[in-house]
């Protein structure tokens, strides 16, 4: 990642393209790239008027859903109430002749090696198993990019890291977390979810429990 950030300028820059040539259909707002790419405001609209000075992205016109949580004062439930909103953002450009380049260099390239992950998350907990598949080693039909299997997870730092993650990747990562327990025993009886991950192609980043 540090490589490329020297190789296209910014570490910021290279999140970002990440993040419009993973998702080539769908349209951000400057919130939502900086919320997805942790690039701050500033940095963001200087690196998205290059981008589009240079033809990667477009500006575009969309509906943004936008979520609230309201509380039913009767039964004290609360609901999350779904509107749209047309609001101005980006898209990926369909005609820049380099998307196809691009792609296999900074999407199809192995997103980060073992010890890159592993860094990012020992601090969410004991962790006893930690595969990865999907994103990862580029296959889109794994059901998970991640299992995480161990004990005493702290759920605040573990989101914290796949956001992180999730930033430099340029996607959101599906992921599963289970107590070590919950793990053996599931496995002990063929549960589906775990039998499908570790029956097609995965790697195992940390692997405690002998699997």
């Amino acid at each position: 990642m540090e490589t490329l950030g020297k190789l296209f300028g910014s570490l910021a820059k290279v999140k970002i393209m990440k993040l419009f040539l993973s998702n080539a259909d769908i349209a951000f707002d400057n919130e939502d790239i900086s919320k997805r790419t942790k690039v701050a405001t500033a940095v963001l609209r200087k690196e998205l008027n290059l981008l589009s000075k240079v033809g990667l992205i477009k500006k575009k016109i969309f509906f943004k859903e936008i979520k609230k949580k309201v509380k039913n004062t009767k039964t004290k439930q609360v609901q999350i109430l779904v509107t749209k909103k047309k609001t101005n953002g980006w898209a990926l450009d369909e005609k820049f002749p380099y998307t196809s380049a691009l792609y296999n260099l900074l999407v199809n390239m192995a997103p980060l090696n073992s010890s890159s992950l592993i860094k990012r998350l020992n601090g969410a907990g004991k962790l006893k198993l930690v595969l990865v598949s999907g994103v990862f080693i580029q296959n889109p039909d794994s059901r998970v990019d991640i299992l995480i299997v161990g004990d005493n997870i702290k759920t605040g730092s573990l989101e914290s890291a796949i956001g992180v993650l999730e930033s430099e990747i340029g996607k959101e990562l599906r992921y599963v977390v289970l107590k070590t327990e919950d793990f053996k025993y599931r496995l002990n009886i063929y549960d589906k979810l775990v039998r499908d991950i570790l029956d097609h192609p995965h790697q195992k980043i940390i692997n405690r429990l002998g699997i």
